[in-house]
């Protein structure tokens, strides 16, 4: 009789080239219910399925993006299992949006290894480059993109020689991706023709928008369990460099897209990211808030503009001194497109 350990590739196990995949996944009706339970989003067309059938033709509600993405990191996870902290996301785009029922397969390819100087007192740690392409059931490619996971080396004292630049991965998406990813065949007039809450703000370049709506993270673990991920970080604390269970950097983002959508109720979907830094932990419990910058605004090819935005998303917790102490955990660049 053999034991078998069941368990992910620490750095030493990756090479260049190598391909993960992953279970394909049917977004039905209770993936999208269960996300909106946990998170709460406003963004209209995945909301309202009559609005949708009006605006894209389909018979089917749309997904809402951040799900369709959540879920595709879900499926990425097998390479990160052993995860310390997703370093960044490069280069998404949405080349096709997602209807309820379809079905999404994604492959996983290292594009890079570059191991993190050895320091005393600090196990072995590096990071990995990961290009991710995502299909439906009609073979259309419908999202790629790229992440960065920290893996620690089986060995505390490993010196694997991987020195990686990670030149192949985008410092940011084309205009001409841009463009093609605006779904050319929607007609937007229904989304112009409804009504809002309230009016919402006239946005120029160079405007700052404070979101004062916050959000406490909680169900952390139950949206990485909807969307698959087995990173061990976000469901046993003892597999977290904090000793608390790690919030799902997906979780964070989405929560800052809910309140960005409260700025933006004109939004119509998101486009894509140039770039998504981590740039400190969240732990459940915590309090988010998001400010926002307008970068640049284009004329979209089928009407509306493209909106491209700045998020600052900051954490906040209590200290040993009963007091809240925040600190700056996103840095997101993503292009909205709104009538």
């Amino acid at each position: 009789m053999a034991l078998h350990t069941i368990d992910g590739p620490f750095f030493e196990d990756f090479y260049n080239g190598q391909i993960f995949g992953a279970p394909a996944v049917t977004v039905t009706e209770g993936f999208c219910s269960i996300y909106q339970s946990i998170i709460g989003d406003r963004m209209r067309l995945s909301l309202d399925h009559e609005l949708t059938k009006k605006v894209t033709g389909s018979g089917n509600g749309l997904v809402h993006p951040m799900l369709v993405i959540n879920i595709v990191n879900g499926q990425t996870t097998y390479a990160s299992q052993n995860v310390k902290g997703n370093l960044f996301y490069r280069g998404l785009i949405m080349k096709s949006p997602v209807f309820i029922n379809d079905t999404l397969t994604t492959t996983t390819k290292v594009v890079g290894l570059n191991q993190n100087k050895n320091k005393p007192g600090r196990n072995a740690t590096g990071m990995v480059a990961l290009e991710i392409e995502t299909l439906n059931q009609n073979n259309e490619c419908v999202m790629r993109y790229w992440r960065c996971p920290m893996i620690p080396c089986r060995d505390p004292s490993a010196e694997t020689g991987h020195i990686d630049d990670f030149s192949e991965i985008p410092k940011s998406l084309t205009e001409e991706a841009i463009l093609e990813s605006v779904p050319s065949a929607w007609n937007i007039e229904p989304l112009i023709s409804s009504s809002f809450d309230s009016s919402p703000p006239q946005l120029d370049e160079g405007d700052r928008i404070i979101i004062a709506g916050q959000d406490t993270i909680t169900a952390a673990p139950e949206l990485v369990r909807l969307t698959g991920n087995i990173a061990f970080a976000h469901t046993d604390a003892s597999k977290s460099y904090l000793k608390k269970r790690l919030v799902y950097g997906g979780q964070t983002i989405s929560l800052a897209h809910a309140q960005i959508m409260r700025a933006m109720p004109d939004a119509i979907t998101m486009i894509g990211w140039q770039g998504c830094d981590h740039l400190g932990p969240v732990l459940e419990e915590d309090i988010i808030r998001s400010e926002l910058e307008v970068v640049r605004i284009t004329p979209a090819p089928s009407g509306g503009t493209l909106n491209e935005l700045r998020v600052e998303t900051f954490a906040k917790r209590l200290n040993q001194d009963n007091e809240y102490e925040e600190t700056e955990v996103l840095d997101w660049r993503l292009i909205i497109w709104s009538n």
